[in-house]
């Protein structure tokens, strides 16, 4: 059941929910798990650039269903977001734990990413972009707004080779779960 407190345990114990092929909901976690190190983050010089230069303006929990959404339409081909966990997660929201970081263009949603937030971890679980770089300045936004706010962790599930060139690395399950054990007894707030 994808009820906000089942959804909170899950998270708390490194498990995820995504939609299989047949439309079902599958629980997961991984080992080695993908995570972005807040001290470790590694912006680009273009990244940099594209940020001091203010070509977004990026919004926190704006728009949180179109993000999820728009994240669930840029991978349509091979997608885990289904309408179920849409409206689990919308759930999620209301409660302050699901939050999505968006840039914006013209008024035009271009990218962003959402994900759940609890005690001091932020588990991140999709991003999308229609402009170049729109993705990349909402991570960079949401690592600057994690460290702010003394949060430890910062969780990405799997390394991309994106995600690695930004300073993501893999960490065995058992010292991820470490981290997490400890990462969510901190009282830290996103808004």
């Amino acid at each position: 059941m994808l009820d906000p407190p089942t959804l909170l345990k899950a998270y708390s114990q490194g498990v995820f929910p995504m939609a299989d092929a047949d439309g079902s909901i599958g629980w997961y976690t991984a080992d080695p798990r993908g995570v972005m190190p807040l001290e470790g983050f590694c912006p680009s010089r273009s990244l940099r650039a594209a940020v001091r230069q203010e070509r977004f303006d990026v919004r926190f929990n704006s728009a949180f269903e179109a993000t999820m959404r728009a994240c669930m339409e840029t991978r349509a081909e091979k997608t885990w977001i289904n309408q179920e966990l849409i409206d689990a997660y919308r759930g999620l929201h209301r409660l302050g734990f699901a939050h999505s970081v968006e840039s914006w263009a013209g008024g035009e949603l271009t990218g962003g990413l959402y994900g759940v937030s609890l005690g001091g971890a932020f588990f991140g679980e999709s991003m999308f972009h229609r402009k170049t770089d729109a993705s990349k300045v909402a991570l960079y936004h949401l690592v600057d707004r994690l460290r702010e706010r003394g949060f430890e962790l910062l969780d990405t599930q799997a390394v991309t080779p994106h995600l690695q060139s930004l300073g993501g690395i893999e960490m065995p399950a058992r010292e991820y779960l470490r981290r997490l054990a400890k990462a969510i007894q901190k009282d830290c707030r996103f808004e």
